[in-house]
């Protein structure tokens, strides 16, 4: 379930595809990095799609609009994410060498374009007054179900804070999910434990994560640790909540 990816020639590393690897979590998921002055168009048909900034400065032409948007890195700096209806053209254009997060799935709904700015992204600080702030973590969604119910996907980011968990308390959910991994440091790393099984996780790797399995997550001491989740809503059943695993739910009980 986890995979430590490389960019190819092209500068675009596969975390998953709905007709190919790790079909099962139901969308595509891409990785691409732009050199200054390079170009990347953009169309989905039936597919609904976000393309989510990383890192640089780029360009987002689309729907008539020019926006410049830019991010020195994402443990600083909240994200721009553009998030458009299928048979939309986008095209990318890097005024620096970029990276983006690009989030695909079927969807045959039309809904109005939208850029979330840095501004609209709020980081909300989880887990600082519980457990001896062991799990102190910052969380950011930048659409889900509750400002975007026309979406069959979420997609949101999470800081770890070095030598603490995320994802935590242990839960579950239906629905399948992808983590990208970024460290603050290259060298970093973190484990995510995912069913039964725990997987070593370091810079530039993904795991999937399947419906019903629970996912918490650590970083090692001195490296803190991003990833970016995403989720696909099922027909009929998309995430709005997680299911906690009873032999934890006395976690809690703690102060919140």
């Amino acid at each position: 379930m986890y995979e430590q990816l490389t960019f190819n020639d092209a500068g675009s590393k596969e975390v998953c595809r709905i007709d190919g690897k790790h079909a099962d979590m139901l969308m595509d998921i891409t990785v691409c990095r732009l050199t200054k002055g390079s170009r990347l168009t953009i169309e989905e048909a039936g597919k609904e799609t976000a393309i989510l900034l990383t890192q640089g400065n780029i360009t987002y032409d689309y729907d008539g609009q020019r926006v410049q948007a830019s991010r020195s890195d994402v443990f600083t700096q909240a994200p721009w994410c553009l998030h458009v209806p299928g048979g939309t053209t986008v095209t990318v254009e890097a005024a620096q060498d970029s990276e983006l997060i690009i989030q695909s799935t079927e969807n045959e709904t039309f809904f109005p374009c939208h850029l979330y700015s840095p501004k609209e992204c709020k980081i909300e600080v989880m887990g600082e007054k519980q457990w001896e702030g062991t799990a102190k973590r910052e969380v950011l969604t930048v659409f889900d179900y509750q400002n975007a119910p026309y979406s069959n996907m979420v997609m949101g980011e999470v800081i770890t804070k070095a030598g603490r968990w995320s994802s935590y308390v242990p839960h579950s959910h239906p629905q399948p999910e992808v983590y990208y991994y970024k460290f603050e440091r290259p060298q970093g790393f973190g484990a995510a434990f995912i069913g039964d099984d725990v997987y070593k996780v370091t810079d530039g790797g993904a795991v999937s994560i399947p419906g019903g399995l629970t996912h918490p997550q650590t970083a090692a001491p001195g490296y803190n640790m991003y990833y970016c989740w995403m989720i696909r809503h099922l027909k009929d059943n998309p995430w709005t909540s997680r299911d906690i695993d009873p032999a934890h739910a006395w976690l809690l009980e703690e102060e919140v």
